[in-house]
This record gives C-alpha cells, sequence and structure tokens, in this order.
C-alpha cells in the first residue's frame, strides 16, 4: 500500500468513528498508531486540556514506565502544554533549547532516548481541545508536508471529540472528555490484572483489551470493567512486535 493509500484509509477509518457514543479511548490510540505509522515517528501522545489550561493524557494507554513518566512531566511543561496556550506548532529544536525552556520535560526526554520532541495543537477554529505530541528517537526531522499532515490528524482527532456539539451542548462533549480520563484509569487496572493472570506483557494485555471490545463492539472501559470484576477473561491475541526507544516490559 502506497502512503497515499495509507493516508486515504486512515481518514476514513477516522471518519467512521464519528457516530454517537464512539469510544474515544480506541480513538485516540488509534490516532497515535496511526502518527507513528505515517509520519515515521517512535511515539506520539494526545493530550487534552480539561479543563483547560491544565492537561491530561489519555493516550496511549500502553506505554512503558519511561515514556509514562515523560507523557506526565508533558501535562505541566513542554512543548504540548505551549501548544495549547499558544495555538500554534511547538518544536523542540535542541537540547540546550530545551533545557533552558523546560528543564524536567527536557531531562525526562533525554532519559527516554528521544531526540526530538513536536507538538500541534487540536483545535478547529476557536475551539481547542488539547495538542498531540510526536517524539522521534532518530536524525529525521518533519518537513512541510508531514507538518501539514500532523496537523491534519490532529484537527481530525479534534473533530472526532467536538462532534457531540452538534447534537446537543458543551456540556456533552465536556462529559465525554471527563470519561476518557476516568476509563484510562480503570483500563490501566485491567491491564494489570490480565498480564498477571496470562503471564504476558502489559503492552499484550492492552492489545488482548481492545481486539475484544472491537471484535464485540463494546467500549474498552466496559471490557475492563468485567475484567477487573472477575466475569471473562478475553481471548488472547498474538503478540504484535512493537519498538519504544529505552522501554522493556
Amino acid at each position: 500500500m502506497s502512503r497515499q493509500q495509507h493516508i486515504t484509509r486512515t481518514f476514513l477509518e477516522l471518519a467512521d468513528t464519528l457516530v454517537e457514543d464512539f469510544d474515544v479511548i480506541d480513538f485516540l490510540h488509534q490516532m497515535t498508531l496511526r502518527c507513528q505509522e505515517l509520519l515515521d515517528i517512535t511515539d506520539a501522545g494526545v493530550f487534552l486540556a480539561h479543563p483547560p489550561p491544565h492537561l491530561h493524557s489519555p493516550a496511549p494507554c500502553d506505554p512503558g514506565p519511561t515514556l509514562q513518566d515523560l507523557l506526565n512531566t508533558a501535562c505541566q511543561q513542554g512543548p504540548a502544554l505551549d501548544a495549547v496556550s499558544t495555538q500554534r506548532p511547538v518544536t523542540l529544536r535542541s537540547g540546550d533549547d530545551a533545557a533552558s525552556r523546560w528543564p524536567q520535560f527536557a531531562a525526562d526526554l533525554q532519559r527516554a532516548g528521544y531526540t526530538q520532541a513536536i507538538a500541534v495543537p487540536m483545535r478547529l477554529r476557536q475551539d481547542i481541545v488539547g495538542s498531540l505530541l510526536l517524539l522521534h528517537t532518530g536524525p529525521r526531522t518533519l518537513d512541510a508536508e508531514d507538518f501539514a499532515l500532523a496537523q491534519a490528524l490532529a484537527s481530525a482527532a479534534t473533530i472526532g471529540l467536538l462532534h457531540a456539539r452538534t447534537i446537543t451542548h458543551q456540556h456533552t462533549v465536556n462529559g465525554q472528555l471527563h470519561t476518557a480520563l476516568h476509563s484510562r484509569i480503570m483500563i490501566e487496572q485491567a491491564k494489570g490484572l490480565l498480564a498477571a493472570r496470562q503471564n504476558i506483557t502489559l503492552n499484550h494485555a492492552f492489545d488482548a483489551l481492545r481486539h475484544h471490545a472491537r471484535s464485540h463492539r463494546t467500549l474498552l472501559s466496559d471490557v475492563a470493567r468485567d475484567v477487573i470484576d472477575g466475569e471473562f477473561t478475553p481471548v488472547i491475541p498474538p503478540a504484535r512486535p512493537r519498538a519504544h526507544p529505552t522501554d522493556a516490559e
């Protein structure tokens, strides 16, 4: 499949989620995977401003501990937060620049093995719901075409999160974001329980939860709740390869 065909398929896939009660967690996780594939980056994270200007990171749901530390710090300082406040893309241009602007973020970035960090705002006209953080370990930098694609993906995510506004009032959107942030806690608990029960990695456990949710057309949070309550154990699919710079489980 060519890159252009992959881009087309991705936007069709994202558009297919624009239905009532779509799974926010699965939607945002899918966004991070498509960013990795289309932009040839190492990792991606979505940050939601709920309530503004505070950031929270509900996706990805399966980071290793080093990446998770970086995402936690990025909620307090760094390109993701600046992209929300300025509503413009923010690029980490050098280690010295990052250390002076965001000392803790720069330290966590280096510890995680990343060499680049770029954030684009998730906004539609005057509405901004968060930012998309792109992380890379190689020397390649995003060109103008990549930047345009990253912003288009961020805009697609924004539309997905704001689509309820066309049906009801703004509080519906806020409710979706609130649910996404709290659902993550339950999903993380279910991942840990499933990994321990089946002697598999956390990443593999998340894949099993997500596979069951998608194949049975149910929400990730509902699957996680059933696993926590001990009602069932989802079928474990074959592990898929992953590549994180320093995270090993």
